[in-house]
């Protein structure tokens, strides 16, 4: 049996995913970028399924180098991969003029680069048999331009035209999958966030457990894109229509109200 690949493993979102499949009993390869993280996780999923075979590797997703690391241990244990899930991401929000570059590079490479060379790297290491399941979060945030908001944005539109296109390419061999939730009450700042959001905040988002089990769900459908949560699809049906320069000026509004750079 090959591996499944889980990025941001450590994560509340990658965490679901991993308990997951772990209790399907699949065998994981885990990466994340705290390596004493990863071997507490490693190490408990040991204790509770005797028979798991889990493997971890820490990487920095923005970085090649780290990222060559990474498969070059997988390389080294002989392993291929039948899916991968892409769960790593950079939320910085806040005015583009208060960026750094640093935080641009970190963003642009997390949400995009690191999207599209893992993509790669499991592909070549893949059967590619037409089980091979490519899964990427994306988000809802890419479906219109935001501002104050405008590189996560942006990135996360990049990697649903990316998995789209790639849909298509590996028709019958792979199936490729973004799905685009809204928010994902894990980390304290982003549940902080949502509450700023008034009566959208309470509605839109999903717990991590339910987004992990639609999004393996629909890549096993072979979904190009999938908008979770009705909240969520409500709004891209009502708002469709709506003029863009509209939809930036109330987006603008809501999301200058508040900053997270948790990264």
């Amino acid at each position: 049996m090959a591996y499944t690949l889980i990025t941001g493993a450590c994560g509340g979102l990658g965490g679901a995913f991993v308990k997951i499949l772990a209790e399907r009993g699949e065998k994981l390869f885990l990466t994340g970028r705290s390596e004493e993280r990863l071997f507490s996780l490693a190490s408990d999923l040991r204790k509770k399924y005797s028979d798991l075979e889990v493997e971890y590797f820490p990487c920095d997703i923005g970085d090649e180098r780290s990222r060559k690391a990474l498969f070059g241990f997988a390389d080294g244990k002989g392993m291929t991969f039948s899916r991968l899930v892409y769960v790593a991401g950079a939320d910085i929000q806040k005015a583009f003029e208060k960026y750094t570059e640093e935080k641009i590079i970190l963003q642009a490479r997390v949400n995009f680069e690191g999207a599209v060379s893992f993509t790669k790297s499991v592909v070549d290491r893949s059967a590619l048999d037409g089980k091979t399941e490519l899964l990427a979060i994306g988000s809802v945030s890419g479906i219109y331009p935001m501002p104050y908001f405008a590189l996560y944005s942006a990135t996360k539109k990049a990697l649903e035209q990316f998995y789209s296109a790639i849909h298509t390419e590996l028709k019958g061999r792979a199936k490729v999958t973004c799905v685009l939730p809204g928010a994902i009450p894990t980390r304290e700042d982003i549940k902080a966030n949502i509450k700023t959001q008034g009566l959208w905040g309470k509605l839109a988002p999903l717990p991590p457990e339910t987004v992990a089990r639609r999004s393996l769900k629909a890549v096993k459908k072979n979904k190009r894109k999938v908008i979770l949560g009705g909240w969520n699809k409500l709004m891209r049906i009502f708002t469709a229509l709506v003029p863009m320069s509209i939809k930036r000026r109330s987006i603008a509004r809501r999301w200058k109200k508040t900053e997270k750079d948790a990264f």
